[in-house]
């Protein structure tokens, strides 16, 4: 549940209780070269004591060899800083903002020879001393075993929130090793056995479930999902439960629609199971065809545990516990029926808050989309079942792992409960997973017979670090990086000409995320990505049509169509989405209204659906949303007329015959066009 429940992408304040979100930890480039300022050199092992002034920035360099290492740390004693690490270009590649006090850390991979700049910046309005340690200045580890320790030492320490890693192949424990705390408060270590939430990952054990049931003839994968649960409302297309399991059902996805209402499920407000059934009751009708459109919905795999538990007469936590879990011997796993629920020996979440790190609770309402605790080594015991079930049959989880094809005869990339892809042309079949703190990831390599988990309770933990991990440690497996880039082996990076990258350049819109656009750019030989609110980063080219993000665990893939014309892009980011060119080619800078058009908006509105109020006014020329449970923001002018976008919200608004405003209809990534009314 990611990258929290929610995985790929979610809305900011939610990233920062959890998930991975898309694109939003994108580090930022082209900032001032370090060099044309002041900067003191630091040594591997060295402490130094520094003051900031409000606006200042302090700089401190570090060389580096080729493929080197760098962890460092800057304890805010003081102040609050923002810490940025520079290569030699100028280019920031890594940034952290956490805490308000104590330690953070900092760390990276430095791919080039150079000096490497890090750079402390006070936070708006505040001042005060800190100091910098680099702990560890080095080449990068080729020993996969001692590269685990180089990533994970930021974890490390009886004051950090913890992680556990776990590799194994061919049924042989390759590795297995945790870092850090499990409990903060009370001094527990962070072990392989540790409990932990596991979020989305769970998601797989849902689907496995209602397969099993339909193995069992208790139910089928295109029964109508009214059959098992008719409480539920009649749309103008049916649902079937393959739909549910799928991701392709047309219902509203719950955790962003909350988030519409100023629930603040960052902070602990309650959500019970039962508001899911309440949530697609009230949803006017479906955002698409089921079938038709991949949308990322834990409404669904809610609704799908719902039919599990109607089906077998057991509720999920039990059904779970005697058909899957003891039959394979996962003793460390359990569903956490809700979030009073206790869990003996279990992780806590934490989330980097004011004097350091404050607990948090698990999600709400969760069962089915999440809630599943398990450990590192109960993990790997279920995925070596894949192979030769035990439990479950081999035409399950084939099926687990083969893409479901939409109804215009598209791949999603998804199987039932299983993201679907390759690493380096290995297949691989796999999921991640976030609640408010703790991050997951499971990756399968069914191949080689091979598979990598990992662990954490810090919000901070990037679990695609599962991916490169892997490379390590299944390097003989894998093409070389640049080959796995290039397509067909035959890509003349010499040769390419960056003005050929005119083609893409342009503007689009996530098909699961229509507000979230992409924009990119060429200026002279550099080319340059920017996501809708963010900083614009570098891509660079792997093949012909192919870029990677520099910085970033991400690539983007170009779409022709049959006359040559481009047409789409796939954003490959702990899965594929994809993306739609908007019209025209050029980056657009949206319209700009005056404060006469600006005051036609101004107003309050309300939603029957959310039973929720937003106010609209207008102060210094910018439109201004205001709501009780809300933090307030600024509204921007979108890419159209009578389009805003700000709080990770798009606003699109409904004009009556006479040109009156009278409503806008409000998208947030996997929940789109919720009407709310103008009521004055």
């Amino acid at each position: 549940m990611s990258h929290r429940i929610l995985t790929l992408p979610t809305v900011r304040h939610l990233h920062r209780a959890g998930r991975t979100a898309l694109l939003v930890c994108m580090p930022a480039l082209m900032l001032a070269h370090a060099a044309s300022a002041q900067s003191t050199p630091v040594r591997r092992g060295q402490t130094v004591s520094g003051t900031l002034a409000e606006g200042d920035t302090l700089r401190y360099t570090v060389e580096a060899g080729d493929d080197y290492w760098v962890f460092g740390e800057v304890t805010q004693r003081t102040v609050d800083a923002v810490v940025r690490l520079v290569d030699p270009d100028g280019n920031q590649v890594g940034r952290v903002d956490g805490s308000t006090r104590g330690g953070e850390r900092f760390s990276g991979r430095l791919r080039a020879a150079g000096r490497y700049t890090v750079e402390v910046i006070p936070s708006e309005g505040t001042h005060g001393d800190f100091t910098l340690t680099v702990h560890r200045l080095e080449p990068v580890e080729t020993d996969p075993r001692k590269r685990v320790d180089q990533i994970m030492a930021r974890y490390d320490g009886d004051d950090s929130p913890g992680a556990a890693v776990q590799v194994w192949r061919d049924g042989r424990t390759m590795y297995s090793k945790a870092w850090g705390m499990a409990n903060l408060a009370y001094g527990i270590p962070f072990e392989p056995d540790t409990r932990t939430n596991i979020g989305s990952t769970s998601k797989q054990f849902t689907a496995f479930a209602v397969m099993l049931q339909a193995d069992r003839g208790l139910l089928s994968l295109d029964d109508d999902i009214r059959k098992h649960v008719p409480e539920l409302p009649e749309f103008e297309h049916t649902i079937t439960v393959r739909h549910l399991i799928t991701h392709t059902s047309g219902l509203r996805e719950f955790l962003n629609l909350l988030v519409m209402s100023g629930r603040r499920i960052d902070h602990g407000d309650w959500i019970d199971r039962s508001e899911i059934i309440e949530i697609v009751r009230k949803q006017p009708a479906l955002q698409n065809v089921p079938g038709a459109e991949w949308n990322y919905n834990n409404t669904a795999f809610g609704l799908a545990a719902l039919i599990v538990e109607r089906t077998s007469g057991q509720d999920f936590p039990t059904y779970m516990r005697e058909n899957v879990f003891e039959p394979l011997g996962m003793s460390r796993t359990l569903v956490r029926a809700s979030p009073e629920q206790i869990v003996p020996e279990r992780s806590e979440g934490y989330t980097p808050g004011g004097d350091g790190f404050r607990e948090t609770g698990d999600l709400g309402g969760a069962v089915g989309a999440g809630a599943v605790y398990s450990t590192v080594e109960d993990l790997q015991t279920w995925v070596e079942n894949f192979r030769t079930p035990r439990v479950g049959s081999a035409g399950i989880f084939e099926q687990m792992m083969t893409s479901y094809v939409l109804d215009d005869g598209e791949e999603t990339g998804y199987g039932y409960g299983l993201m679907l892809d390759e690493q380096q042309g290995l297949r691989r079949v796999h999921h991640g997973g976030a609640d408010v703190a703790h991050r997951s990831m499971l990756a399968y390599y069914p191949d080689i017979r091979a598979g990598i988990t990992v662990q954490s309770n810090h919000a901070g933990f990037n679990s695609a670090v599962a991916f490169e991990l892997a490379e390590a440690f299944f390097s003989d497996a894998m093409e070389p990086e640049d080959a796995a880039g290039a397509e067909g082996g035959d890509f003349d990076l010499a040769s390419w000409d960056p003005e050929e990258f005119d083609d893409f350049v342009g503007r689009y819109s996530l098909d699961e995320a229509p507000g979230f656009i992409l924009t990119f750019t060429r200026e002279d030989q550099t080319l340059y990505t920017q996501a809708t609110g963010q900083q614009r980063i570098e891509v660079r080219p792997l093949s012909d049509s192919t870029f990677a993000l520099v910085g970033v665990e991400a690539s983007v893939t170009f779409h022709r169509d049959e006359g040559g014309a481009v047409t789409g892009a796939t954003l490959d980011q702990n899965g594929l989405h994809p993306a739609t060119r908007l019209d025209g080619g050029e980056a657009s800078e949206g319209w700009k209204p005056g404060a006469d058009e600006l005051a036609e908006y101004v107003g309050r509105y309300f939603s029957e659906e959310l039973e929720t109020f937003y106010t609209l006014s207008l102060a210094d020329g910018v439109l201004h949303l205001v709501h009780l449970r809300m933090d307030d923001a600024d509204l921007a002018p979108g890419d159209e007329v009578d389009r805003f976008t700000g709080a990770n919200l798009r606003f699109d608004f409904e004009r009556d015959r006479n040109g009156q405003v009278i409503g806008f209809y409000l998208s947030n990534v996997r929940t789109r066009d919720v009407r709310f009314e103008r009521v004055r």
